[in-house]
């Protein structure tokens, strides 16, 4: 065999993730079987339930029987352990058991492949049961296709049936729940034993897809009675923005939309993962349908017809619920935006009139200064020019004039120096406030 390193001539740096990538393509081939065959099979929800701890209850199988337990390789494993086979699956939301048991002649086939399985290890598997269905692969030489339709006709039931794989088997079912168990009939007519597992596995697919598609729909019914309510409410809201006389009023509207918008994400949040996954699904049943290949059987409905008069309506509910929550949380937004911008209008409207009234503020402020300037130049003049008297008193015999001519004539001298230096303080104040 030619290794990884020969490959690539030992001089490209392979990528971790290389091989694990290509082998995803190989994950969890179908058992090939051969009929007669009973298959059963169970679906558990994880619920918590982590992959070491069924790995460990696998083990424990594994050692009831004396058998190794392979190495689970990207969550999935075979275990044959001579009266049954069992092929374990882990995905991402449920773990699924298939075993797999050649029937005996005359055999009771009531309880499918589990007549073998310990019942105590069966009812320890972890998880919640999700999905329980028993197939029973017969030949048409051994159980005629008409016996089977002309029983499903005498029950009254409303049986499903189809050839498949352009006519080489026959599948049967009710998709009803009997002893909390579906079961499915295929008919060999001329399947190889790998087409014949594949079948299987389509089938099971389609049992367990359609059922977890559902998980969505209790979901949905809970949301449309929620955004019934926001829808109401988000109305009388939008009435009471529209009556709004004051500010007041504005920002109460906008609380109870905050709070409604807050709502609404919490759902979207705690919902968009579950509808997002039922369109999965559901895209996943259609595909396994459409790989059947499905062939009308008069009298009875295909698996695709039943699909789509019953699962399909409740995948379309879903997906309208999950568009009409995401237009109510983008009108929720809208409006919000909407009122916050009357809000804000509001603010900067009084902001601008107490802006203008800080303007006629500093104008009376700036009169009242320019008023106690000049009065503060008289007083400044007047205990000035007492001083000048004073002084000319003292040297009045040196001086050519009387202490009150003197005393006139620096008055306007006064006066006039004052003003110029409380003209040049302002100035100067000034400029330091403009190189701030």
């Amino acid at each position: 065999m030619t290794t990884p390193e020969h490959a690539t001539g030992g001089k490209l740096t392979e990528h971790p993730l290389r091989y694990k990538l290509n082998n995803e393509l190989h994950a969890r081939p179908p058992v090939p079987v051969a009929h007669p065959q009973l298959v059963s099979y169970v679906a558990l929800m994880h619920d918590g339930v982590r992959e070491e701890d069924e790995l460990r209850h696998l083990q424990a199988l594994a050692d009831a029987y004396a058998r190794p337990l392979p190495q689970a390789e990207g969550g999935h494993l075979q275990l044959d352990l001579g009266d049954f086979k069992l092929k374990w699956e882990r995905h991402n939301e449920f773990s699924s058991y298939a075993f797999f048991r050649t029937p005996e002649a005359s055999e009771d086939c009531s309880r499918g492949a589990l007549a073998s399985v310990p019942a105590h290890w069966f009812e320890g598997l972890p998880g919640s049961l999700m999905v329980a269905t028993h197939i029973e692969l017969r030949s048409t030489a051994e159980l005629p296709p008409r016996s089977v339709m002309d029983r499903l006709i005498a029950s009254g039931r409303q049986a499903v049936g189809a050839q498949v794989s352009d006519g080489a088997a026959w599948v049967f079912t009710d998709f009803m729940l009997t002893d909390g168990w579906s079961r499915y009939t295929v008919l060999d007519e001329r399947l190889t034993p790998r087409q014949a597992g594949r079948t299987v596995q389509r089938l099971l697919e389609i049992e367990t897809y359609r059922i977890i598609a559902l998980l969505a729909f209790p979901v949905a019914k809970d949301v449309g009675r929620l955004l019934g309510r926001a829808e109401g409410e988000l109305a009388n809201l939008m009435d009471g923005m529209g009556s709004a006389s004051s500010a007041e009023d504005e920002r109460s509207v906008l609380s109870h939309l905050t709070r409604l918008a807050a709502e609404v994400e919490h759902s979207v949040a705690r919902t968009t993962f579950r509808f997002g996954a039922a369109q999965a699904y559901y895209r996943l049943v259609r595909s396994r349908i459409a790989e059947l290949r499905e062939q009308r059987i008069e009298g009875f409905p295909t698996i695709g017809e039943f699909m789509d008069r019953r699962l399909a309506p409740a995948i379309s509910t879903c997906e309208a619920i999950a568009r009409r929550q995401d237009d109510l949380s983008g009108r929720v937004a809208r409006n919000s935006q909407l009122l916050r911008t009357r809000v804000d209008i509001e603010l900067q409207r009084q902001n601008q009139e107490l802006l203008a009234q800080m303007n006629r503020r500093a104008r009376l402020q700036l009169r009242l200064q320019e008023t106690v300037e000049g009065l503060s130049i008289v007083a400044i003049t007047y205990y000035a020019s007492q001083l000048v008297q004073y002084l000319a008193k003292g040297v009045k015999h040196l001086l050519p004039l009387s202490p009150e001519a003197i005393t006139a004539i620096s008055i306007p001298l006064i006066a006039g120096l004052v003003a110029l230096g409380l003209r040049r303080m302002r100035r100067k104040l000034a400029a330091e406030e403009g190189a701030h």
